[in-house]
C-alpha cells in the first residue's frame, strides 16, 4: 500500500493575517450566513444593519431624527443626520479594526456597536465602499475596493447638513448572485422604527415611522387576534408591551440597545419570569407558568451601557449580572400595569384559568388517545420508517426526512425508490382534518392527526422531531395543493416552531414529461415544457403528471435522490401569519369567495 505524504508542519505554515484578509476569509464570524438574499438573516442585510445601527446611535444620543436609505441596482446609500464622523478620522472609523468612539461613554451610552467592526466589516466585503462626513461646513470622504483604500479628500466648504453618508455594494466573490428583498428590509426598517419612536427611516421614499414604540409593533403583530388592548410601559433604559392572543404558543420580540436578539437571552428570561411573578401577585394565586403563558404576544427592550453578546452578529444577550435587577423591575412593572387597569386585567386573568382549565380537560382526551393508540398496534400503522430510526440510540433525526404523501399509490412509488436508511414515510388516507379554528385537543380526537404527531414525536416538544426534513409530497393538482394547505395550516396552528426552525419542506416534482427516442426531459413548469418541446422537435411525446403514482418508480427516483428539489416552508422576517391563516382556510366562505371572484374578474380585464 503506498504511504501518504507527510505534511511538515512548520513555522512555513503558520500565518498571520490582515484584519481584512481576515473579515474577507472568515466572513462567518462577522456577520453569520452569507446567502443570497432570498432569507431574512442573510448577509447583505446585516450589512444594511450596521451601518444603520450607526445611524441609530447617533439618534439616541439625541441628533438627527432622520435616516435615508436608498438601493438600486445593488448598491446602499445610507444618510444620516447626526454629528458626522470628525473629519480627521474618517478613513480609520471604517477601515481601521477596533477604532471608533463607542469605546467613550461620554459620547455614546447605550451603543448595540461595541466592537469596532460592524461598517469596517461591510467596508471588507464590498467592491465599493464610499464615505462621507459633514461637520460645520466643512467635510471629508475615501472611497474603498474590497477594503483598500483607493483615494481620500477634504471638502473644504459644504452646503449639506451634518451627518453621514454611506455607500456600498456587497461583493459577489463573497455573497454570489444576490438580490435584495424589499419586504425582508420592510420588516427590518420597521422595526427600527419600533424601537425608536419619532425617528423617521425612508426607504426609496417610503417611510417607516412609529409614534408609541413596542405598543405599535404589539398591536401591529396581532392585530384581530389581540384578547384585549395591549399593557404598555416605557422608560429611557427599559420598555415592555404584551397582550394575549388564542394561538398556542407564545411569541416574544427582545432588543437590546436598538438590536433584535433573535435568540433572546438574560433580559428575555428574566421578563418571563418577572411577567409571571407580577400578574400572580396581582391575583394572588399561583397559576402554572405554561398556562400564562400560552398565546402571549409580548416585546421587551433594554438598553445597557457595556452588553455581551454571544457573537458579532448579536442576537443572544449574555449579561447574566442584570437578571436579578430585571426580574424586579418587570415584575413590579406588571403588577402596577395590572392594577392600573382592572378591565384589561380581568380579561387576561380569565384567558389564563380558561387555558388552565383546558389543559386539564386535554389530559384525560391524551389518555383516551393513548390508550385506543395501544390498542389498536404498538406502531404507527400509516408510517413506514427508515433504518436510522429502528436505532433508537441516534439523535434527532440527522440527515433523515420524512415523505407525508397523499394515498396509496403516491406512498408506493416512494416506497418502492427511497433510500431506506433515511428516508421515511407517512401515507394521508384522503383530505387530513381542517384545523384552522380549531384547539388543541382536536390532535387527540382525529386520529390520522395523532398518528402523524406521533410519528415526528412533538408532541411534548418540536425540539423532539425524529427527523431533519418534514416534507410534502403531494400530487401537483388542485386537490394535491389543498392537502397541502391543510398540512401547512396544521404545523402553523400548533407546531410553528417547526416551521421557524426550518423543518417543514415541500417536494417538487416535473410536471411534464417530454422525450423522443434519443432524450427525455422532465419540466417544472409550462415554460419549461415548450422549451424542451422547441429543443426535441415536432416527433416529441409529452406526458403530463397528474399525480405522484403515475410517475414510475425508476423515474421517481430521481427526483428523491441527491438532486431533489424542495421548497422549505418559512414565515422569517413576515408579519401576520395567523391573520393570513385564518382568511385563507378560516371559516370567513363568503369572504374568500368575494375575494376569488374580484381578483377573477380584474385578471379577466
Amino acid at each position: 500500500m503506498a504511504q501518504s505524504k507527510q505534511i511538515v508542519y512548520d513555522e512555513s505554515k503558520i500565518k498571520t493575517l490582515s484584519s481584512l484578509e481576515h473579515i474577507r476569509l472568515r466572513t462567518g464570524m462577522y456577520i453569520g450566513r452569507t446567502g443570497d438574499g432570498s432569507d431574512y438573516n442573510d448577509g447583505i442585510y446585516i450589512l444594511v444593519k450596521e451601518v444603520l445601527d450607526n445611524a441609530i446611535d447617533e439618534f439616541i444620543m439625541g441628533h438627527g431624527k432622520r435616516v435615508d436609505i436608498t438601493i438600486q441596482d445593488d448598491t446602499v446609500t445610507v444618510r444620516d443626520f447626526g454629528r458626522g464622523i470628525p473629519l480627521g478620522k474618517v478613513v480609520e472609523c471604517v477601515s481601521r479594526i477596533n477604532t471608533g468612539a463607542k469605546y467613550n461613554d461620554d459620547v455614546f451610552q447605550f451603543s448595540v456597536g461595541l466592537n469596532g467592526v460592524g461598517t469596517k466589516a461591510v467596508n471588507a466585503l464590498s467592491t465599493h465602499f464610499a464615505v462621507r462626513s459633514y461637520r460645520d461646513g466643512k467635510g471629508a470622504e475615501a472611497h474603498f475596493e474590497r477594503g483598500a483604500l483607493i483615494d481620500q479628500k477634504k471638502l473644504r466648504s459644504v452646503s449639506e447638513a451634518d451627518g453621514t453618508f454611506v455607500e456600498f455594494t456587497p461583493d459577489p466573490e463573497i455573497f454570489g448572485r444576490y438580490s435584495f428583498d424589499t419586504e425582508h428590509l420592510r420588516r427590518r426598517l420597521m422595526l427600527y422604527a419600533y424601537l425608536n419612536p419619532e425617528l423617521k427611516i425612508l426607504l426609496n421614499g417610503e417611510e417607516f415611522f412609529s409614534q408609541d414604540g413596542l405598543l405599535d409593533l404589539i398591536r401591529d403583530e396581532c392585530q384581530f387576534e389581540k384578547l384585549y388592548t395591549p399593557f404598555h410601559f416605557r422608560e429611557k433604559t427599559f420598555e415592555i408591551a404584551f397582550t394575549h392572543t388564542n394561538r398556542f404558543s407564545e411569541q416574544y420580540y427582545s432588543f437590546v440597545n436598538g438590536q433584535f436578539t433573535t435568540d433572546g437571552g438574560t433580559h428575555l428570561s428574566a421578563f418571563r419570569e418577572g411577567l409571571l411573578k407580577g400578574i400572580n401577585d396581582f391575583a394572588k394565586k399561583r397559576f402554572d407558568g405554561e398556562d400564562v403563558r400560552e398565546g402571549l404576544v409580548a416585546a421587551v427592550a433594554i438598553r445597557i451601557k457595556e452588553p455581551i453578546f454571544e457573537s458579532q452578529t448579536k442576537n443572544k444577550l449574555g449579561n447574566t449580572e442584570i437578571r436579578s435587577e430585571l426580574v424586579a423591575q418587570a415584575r413590579q412593572v406588571v403588577e402596577d400595569l395590572l392594577h392600573r387597569d382592572p378591565q384589561k386585567a380581568e380579561k387576561l386573568l380569565t384567558k389564563i384559568d380558561e387555558t388552565s382549565k383546558l389543559r386539564k380537560e386535554l389530559q384525560a382526551v391524551k389518555k383516551v388517545a393513548r390508550e385506543r393508540s395501544r390498542a389498536v398496534s404498538i406502531h404507527v400503522p400509516q408510517l413506514k420508517d427508515c433504518k436510522h430510526h429502528l436505532n433508537i440510540k441516534r439523535t434527532k433525526g440527522l440527515d433523515s426526512m420524512v415523505f407525508i404523501t397523499e394515498g396509496q399509490s403516491a406512498a408506493g412509488s416512494v416506497i418502492s425508490c427511497r433510500d431506506a436508511k433515511t428516508q421515511a414515510i407517512f401515507t394521508l388516507k384522503g383530505k387530513p382534518l381542517n384545523v384552522c379554528s380549531l384547539k388543541r385537543d382536536a390532535l387527540y380526537k382525529n386520529i390520522e392527526l395523532y398518528n402523524l404527531m406521533r410519528s415526528l414525536d412533538i408532541e411534548e416538544s418540536v425540539e423532539k422531531l425524529r427527523f431533519q426534513k418534514v416534507i410534502l409530497a403531494t400530487d401537483a393538482d388542485v386537490d394535491g395543493l389543498h392537502i397541502r394547505n391543510l398540512m401547512i395550516t396544521f404545523f402553523l396552528r400548533f407546531f410553528p416552531a417547526l416551521i421557524e426552525a426550518g423543518h417543514l419542506w415541500i417536494l417538487e416534482t416535473p410536471l411534464f414529461r417530454v422525450r423522443n427516442k434519443k432524450e427525455t426531459h422532465y419540466c417544472y413548469s409550462e415554460a419549461e415544457r415548450d422549451k424542451a418541446m422547441t429543443k426535441l422537435g415536432r416527433a416529441c411525446e409529452v406526458t403530463r403528471f397528474k399525480g405522484l403514482g403515475e410517475i414510475s418508480p425508476g423515474e421517481f427516483k430521481q427526483f428523491i435522490g441527491p438532486n431533489m428539489r424542495t421548497t422549505v416552508v418559512s414565515t422569517r422576517g413576515e408579519t401576520g401569519v395567523p391573520e393570513v391563516v385564518e382568511f385563507y382556510m378560516g371559516k370567513n366562505t363568503s369572504q374568500r369567495r368575494q375575494y376569488i371572484m374580484d381578483n377573477l374578474i380584474s385578471d379577466v380585464a
